[in-house]
């Protein structure tokens, strides 16, 4: 499902790229899915699952279903408000939020680039309430060993975007796009949904705060959502510092990093998230012995495909950037040559990426999300300091300095996996 996925995506850039080109007003689309993006990822796209899915199975292992779905009402409930809240400020104070992102990520933005990034915001800031539960809707099927339909969401968003782009009117120009966005993020909901009506769940009014499992995911989700936000952090310096290099630097760094994330996602995520239900029961059991033996092995299938997946990377990535990209007018040959430069250096961290993901979920299955959190604020901080120095030695090498940015990556990701 994740390979489908990635391929499914890889046609939602081709579309967009060819109905839009790098025109400013993809460039203001991007920076208001950028909002949202955060959001999904702080909330559904790990954060929640690595603080409820413990918790939830515990009940599952002893065998008690209706703490389980009280459990998964509350917090439902209680994400319904947060996001809510969180996107009707987003909205109001819209303008202040792209004014002061475009003055620390494109000083020179336009006023009118602003007020374009405003509107598409608004539209997309819905979708982040829908994620959220999504994204707990993934980790109840995930928590009952359910993984193709969870897997499949994304690719119902992509097709939402595909849809939009070539099925809404033209002279909607780029909010084609974002009502395609938002359809979406509720296809990626309503996918899930049959899946978790078949297992009986049962919705129940109230947050019952008073419930100590209620506070443990609160508890665990804490440390998460603050580990995720370092992350999304260290992406924004690392843009800000591709900014004040050569043009098509930001460009990049992002699509090669995307292109590393294809097989680290096929590889490592759909492991890892099958992984942690199975963890976090033994664990719920008492069988660390038997936990130990587990992720032993996932470490070794996972090391068994990452390895001669980045080798293949390093090989293989001046052919594929140009026969997936490359069109001699817009992406050039310089464009193929500065994109291969960036992935010859984030392949070098697709091992210790594939493998910090499985690592951590043993942590988030022992109730532990505190250690990988302040493990991977240390190689962000690392990852800052890398990227000012790597630029610089690059640049006196003679070198294209965002091939440092790379570097640094790679680097910080393979320290933290020796750490974890």
């Amino acid at each position: 499902a994740f390979v489908l996925s990635n391929l499914v995506g890889l046609l939602r850039g081709i579309l967009i790229y060819r109905a839009f080109g790098t025109s400013a007003e993809l460039d203001s689309f991007n920076a208001a899915n950028r909002v949202t993006e955060v959001l999904f990822n702080l909330i559904a796209g790990g954060a929640l699952g690595s603080a409820f899915i413990p918790t939830f199975t515990g009940f599952l292992t002893r065998g008690d279903k209706p703490g389980a779905w009280k459990l998964a009402a509350s917090i439902a409930n209680i994400l319904v408000v947060a996001l809510t809240a969180v996107s009707a400020l987003a909205a109001v104070f819209a303008p202040q939020v792209v004014r002061y992102g475009l003055f620390i990520l494109n000083p020179g933005g336009s006023p009118g680039q602003e007020a374009l990034t405003v509107s598409l915001l608004r539209i997309l800031l819905p979708g982040v309430v829908i994620f959220g539960l999504s994204g707990l809707v993934m980790g109840i099927l995930n928590a009952h060993q359910r993984f193709l339909v969870p897997a499949l969401a994304p690719v119902m968003y992509s097709l939402g975007m595909i849809a939009g782009v070539l099925f809404l009117p033209d002279s909607w120009g780029i909010f084609r796009l974002a009502w395609g966005a938002l359809a979406g993020s509720a296809l990626h909901l309503l996918v899930q949904l049959p899946a978790l009506l078949r297992l009986k769940f049962r919705y129940s009014l109230g947050f019952n705060w008073g419930e100590a499992a209620v506070r443990e995911v609160v508890r665990l989700f804490g440390p998460r959502v603050f580990g995720v936000a370092v992350v999304q952090l260290n992406f924004i310096v690392n843009t800000i510092l591709a900014l004040n290099q050569p043009e098509g630097s930001v460009s990049a760094i992002s699509l090669a990093f995307s292109l590393m994330l294809m097989p680290q996602m096929a590889i490592a995520q759909s492991i890892a998230i099958a992984s942690l239900p199975a963890f976090s029961a033994q664990v719920a059991a008492g069988k660390y012995a038997e936990m130990r033996a587990s992720l032993a092995a996932t470490l070794r299938g996972v090391l068994l495909l990452a390895v001669p997946a980045a080798v293949g990377l390093l090989f293989l990535r001046q052919p594929l950037i140009s026969l997936l990209y490359e069109d001699g007018a817009v992406f050039t040959a310089r464009s193929t040559e500065m994109v291969a430069w960036a992935l010859l250096w984030y392949a070098l961290g697709l091992v210790g990426h594939s493998l910090v993901e499985i690592v951590s979920r043993a942590f988030y299955a022992l109730h532990d999300t505190r250690t990988p959190v302040l493990v991977g604020a240390a190689a962000m901080g690392l990852n800052v300091v890398f990227s000012l120095l790597f630029s610089r030695l690059f640049l006196q090498a003679g070198w294209m300095p965002h091939g440092g940015l790379a570097l640094a990556n790679a680097l910080a990701t393979t320290l933290e996996m020796a750490a974890l």
